[in-house]
């Protein structure tokens, strides 16, 4: 299978490789990094040796990209979430690389996408509060080179956050 993509340099997409004992321990994995060798061997009626494998495999190979701990971030004095619309004034390849290697070192942003539409990038951002964002905002993302605009949604309710992709 082959995909377009900038200028039509046509690419083969590669086929994924795992199967539904893979899917599986992917899924568990999700829903508790936790878990043993030995309790996904059991949960799946697997013995603990090919599991072990295959979790060696996916990590190996790149399925599993790490584990960490999710915190809950207003229990540690973040308690606003902030989806920051940027656009920029120039769209020049130094540009773009200059303001994403510059946004990748603010700690206050979780998430940079660079999209399409009326601006160019979207940023999960997270702060204590207004005042915290308002010197962000001043301090951080005005002081890069290049902002056009800004236009800030705060978060009134989570409905949903999630980490967990959809195995198929």
């Amino acid at each position: 299978m082959y995909f377009c993509f900038l200028n039509c340099h046509f690419v083969e997409k590669k086929s994924v490789t795992i199967d539904a004992s893979d899917r599986a321990i992917l899924q568990l994995l999700q829903e508790d990094a936790f878990l043993t060798t030995k309790e996904i061997a059991a949960r799946l009626n697997l013995t603990t040796t090919p599991v072990f494998e295959r979790v060696k495999r996916l990590e190996k190979e790149g399925y599993i990209a790490g584990y960490t701990a999710l915190l809950d971030r207003r229990k540690i004095g973040l308690a606003m979430l902030v989806l920051c619309e940027v656009s920029l004034k120039e769209h020049n390849r130094d540009f773009l690389l200059q303001f994403e290697a510059a946004v990748i070192d603010l700690p206050e942003v979780l998430e940079c996408h660079h999209i399409t539409g009326e601006y160019d990038y979207l940023l999960k951002v997270v702060v204590n509060d207004m005042d915290d964002y308002q010197r962000f905002i001043k301090e951080k993302l005005a002081a890069l080179e290049n902002i056009g605009r800004v236009q800030s949604h705060f978060v009134m309710t989570e409905v949903k956050n999630t980490t967990m992709l959809p195995i198929r």
